[in-house]
């Protein structure tokens, strides 16, 4: 592991300052970070550690939620208002790591982890353009049973790992971030890239700037959603495929849906497509399929992992399903 400076940022703009220095990081939980200083495929000058940070969660009266990005996982998933109004955000985030983990990781980690691929990892023996760039992609024509089905491209079929991040997508999530020229905010699904040619740059993050807080807008009918996790164990395992579902119904038919799939994409994947087909359709299996075939007409499967277009359509069918069956 190369030698780094380690501080301890106590307030913004302290962080500020020391994370805009050449090579250096921000430091959260640690729980992708330290991975990634062991294997060497992080190497930064410095972490300036920002745990001690805003780790508030506020409910304001109007629905809104803004979480710290200091907040722990565990925090977040336990908090009442978060329980009682967008359980699926609950849900998604006891269905990742392990409670060890959990308890260490922060929100704005979460948010910034990287790809869990085996072929990223493997610096010794696999090419990877995420790794470095121009050097080509061994999952391509490997063992790609977990990588992406959507918006991958030649250079990178990585997938993104989180689960909470799944959650955020659905519930149209705003990031907050601050820079040393300023703040601003962008919507989750717009923080993350899609591959194309640079696949060794992950968000759209800037340089120095730092995540400082998450928003959840009001969104009433986000108290009848859920998340489905289907991995290959039921602890500690990356999703195959996963969902994360809020549906509101009047008279049988969608008044409003949120629909976004993880394990398909290098991204939280936003069904967009399927959400604008579902909107004023019978909330019958017949129409939730249309839909979800046409979120996954575009899908590119790879050797091994064919079988998330089907696993992927089953399960949304399932959870639509289950949220149309438990609609008061």
């Amino acid at each position: 592991m190369k030698p780094f400076i380690y501080t301890r940022a106590g307030d913004p703009a302290e962080a500020l300052l020391k994370g805009a220095a050449p090579g250096a990081k921000y430091l959260g939980g640690g729980t992708n970070l330290v991975d990634l200083l062991r294997e060497t495929l992080e190497r930064p000058d410095a972490l300036v550690d920002v745990t001690g940070l805003d780790g508030d969660i506020t409910a304001h009266d109007d629905g809104r939620l803004t979480i710290g990005a200091s907040v722990r996982n565990t925090a977040l998933a336990a908090h009442p208002a978060v329980r009682e109004r967008f359980p699926l955000l609950s849900r998604a985030i006891v269905a990742g790591a392990s409670a060890q983990i959990r308890n260490m990781a922060t929100v704005g980690g979460n948010l910034l982890q990287r790809t869990r691929c085996a072929y990223f990892y493997d610096s010794d023996g696999s090419r990877c353009n995420k790794r470095e760039p121009g050097q080509g992609c061994d999952a391509l024509e490997g063992f790609n049973r977990m990588h992406a089905i959507l918006g991958a491209s030649p250079t990178c079929v990585a997938t993104h790992p989180s689960d909470m991040c799944v959650a955020l997508a659905a519930l149209d999530a705003v990031v907050h971030l601050r820079h040393p020229d300023g703040e601003r905010s962008l919507p989750l699904i717009d923080l993350h890239r899609l591959p194309k040619d640079r696949p060794e740059i992950d968000t759209q993050l800037r340089p120095g700037e730092l995540i400082t807080a998450v928003e959840l807008p009001a969104l009433a009918f986000a108290t009848r959603s859920t998340y489905r996790k289907v991995r290959d164990r039921s602890s500690y395992a990356f999703a195959l495929v996963s969902v994360a579902a809020a549906l509101d119904l009047q008279d049988g038919l969608v008044k409003d849906v949120r629909l976004a799939l993880g394990g398909v994409a290098h991204k939280p994947w936003r069904a967009l497509k399927a959400e604008a087909l579902l909107k004023g359709q019978p909330a019958t299996e017949a129409a939730f399929l249309a839909a979800i075939d046409a979120e996954l007409a575009d899908a590119r499967p790879l050797r091994h992992n064919a079988f998330k277009i089907d696993l992927a359509r089953r399960t949304v069918i399932a959870v639509l399903n289950q949220l149309t069956e438990t609609q008061p």
